[in-house]
């Protein structure tokens, strides 16, 4: 039986994403990986066990070329003609053949016998004597090897003939050759590329009309929390707007996903109970903000332990140390339906954002088949100390500029804390100080990830 999302539910899948290596616990899995702590789990630890699980999808879909941009390619792209198609100017001047400039040691003397136009060819044959006026783009005349550009041209009085320095160029210049850009029988673009604006000109280039994407993955998220109100709703007393799931939603969108929400949930063990199971029997991939901490009303871990499977549960990160990762099942137990895999983020805005992109992110675009690039990081000198302590990743939100010798140079958003999300929409970047780094002196250079692209 399958889902409507494409997954096969079974007990013990054995291969492909839409089943998971499900034979070896999570759990079990996590503790050989090298500086495993259940209690402090370095960032760069959890992002190596998530990537471990994280799996592609298997369904593929064929789409049209203007429905592809986003989308992840199922295939490579192998060029059917060569790209150009055929010799031709790279700008606008005469082609003459290049033995031509062998005959005089001070100018070059030719005779005009027609022109070339994109579109529009030569039709005739030359000899060393005489050019062909062309164009940018247009077919090299047969014969012909080499252009000089008109601006290094003196044309006669009455059109008919060119002189120009001897020395000005060799032999061969101002030409494009066939297959130069794009070879015949080459791969224009690889399996798992994210398709781009370019990519879909690339692909028209060719002659390309469909391609074979990934399906995409759907991701489930919802907010836990009796004080959460969704817009619209009156706040009562102690009550506040869920903003978590307006970010998530924002940068799932940000990614292509088939996003799925599920508003907030109660901190009820039914409510929570029941609105996982759905989530997991609907979605691949099942996204949490609060609940994963150790509160007296934090009911995710206690379910997950009958129903699901989990890797890690406190990460040395800052913001975003109570953060969840694993499995869970819409069966009664695990292997039982249909899994998702979980991530259970924390409660307070900024570490909903910080936690996403630094470790669900990435699991996201492997699971959709993507090759994920490596989000580009920056020095800049810190127009300030920052306070760190050692043992732990932390992200501070960062305002960066360059000064006027190109030096890029960054100052911290004020408060810190991650319940204070105006200070994300105040910054441009995060400030990414490592695991073993402390204190960070006024001008001492830090690694910065600007949000440019990212949020």
């Amino acid at each position: 039986m399958k889902s409507r999302s494409g997954r096969t539910a079974t007990a013990a899948p054995a291969s492909g994403r839409d089943a998971q290596p499900f034979m070896t616990t999570l759990n079990e899995f996590s503790r050989c990986v090298a500086q495993y702590d259940p209690h402090a789990l370095p960032v760069s630890a959890a992002q190596a066990i998530v990537r471990q699980w994280a799996a592609p999808v298997t369904a593929v879909e064929r789409v049209a070329l203007r429905d592809a941009l986003g989308r992840v390619l199922a295939a490579d792209i192998v060029s059917p003609i060569d790209v150009p198609s055929h010799d031709n100017s790279a700008m606008d001047g005469y082609a003459f053949i290049g033995a031509a400039l062998a005959t005089s040691e001070s100018a070059v003397d030719l005779t005009i016998a027609g022109k070339a136009l994109a579109g529009h060819p030569f039709a005739g044959h030359i000899d060393t004597t005489q050019c062909v006026r062309v164009m940018t783009g247009a077919c090299m005349p047969a014969d012909c090897d080499t252009v000089v550009p008109q601006e290094l041209v003196e044309l006669s009085a009455d059109s008919t003939s060119i002189r120009f320095a001897a020395g000005a160029l060799r032999a061969g210049a101002n030409r494009r050759l066939a297959g130069e850009d794009l070879a015949r029988g080459h791969a224009a673009l690889r399996a798992g590329r994210i398709m781009r604006a370019s990519d879909l000109g690339l692909l028209a280039s060719l002659g390309i009309g469909e391609v074979n994407v990934r399906r995409r993955l759907r991701v489930a998220f919802f907010s836990t929390g009796d004080e959460l109100r969704s817009l619209g709703e009156p706040l009562d007393p102690g009550s506040v707007y869920d903003s978590n799931r307006y970010t998530l939603f924002a940068m799932l969108r940000r990614l292509n996903m088939d996003t799925l929400d599920l508003g907030v949930v109660r901190d009820e063990p039914a409510a929570l109970e029941a609105a996982l199971r759905s989530a997991a029997a609907s979605a691949d991939v099942v996204l949490t903000s609060g609940g994963v901490s150790v509160g007296e009303a934090d009911f995710t871990k206690q379910l997950l332990q009958t129903f699901g499977d989990v890797a890690f549960w406190s990460l040395a990160m800052r913001p975003g140390r109570p953060l969840a990762f694993g499995r869970v099942w819409s069966g009664e137990h695990p292997g039982l339906g249909l899994p998702a895999l979980f991530f259970g983020l924390p409660g307070n805005p900024v570490a909903v954002m910080v936690t996403f992109y630094q470790i669900v992110r990435e699991a996201l675009l492997l699971m959709s088949g993507a090759t994920p690039q490596a989000l580009p990081v920056l020095r800049a000198a810190s127009r300030q100390t920052i306070r760190k302590r050692a043992g732990r990743t932390e992200y501070q939100r960062g305002v960066a500029e360059r000064d006027a010798h190109g030096q890029w140079h960054v100052t911290p958003t004020g408060s810190q804390s991650s319940g204070v999300l105006s200070s994300m929409s105040e910054a441009n970047c995060f400030i990414v100080l490592g695991h073993d780094e402390a204190d960070i002196a006024e001008g001492e250079h830090v690694d910065i990830m600007l949000f440019d692209g990212l949020i």
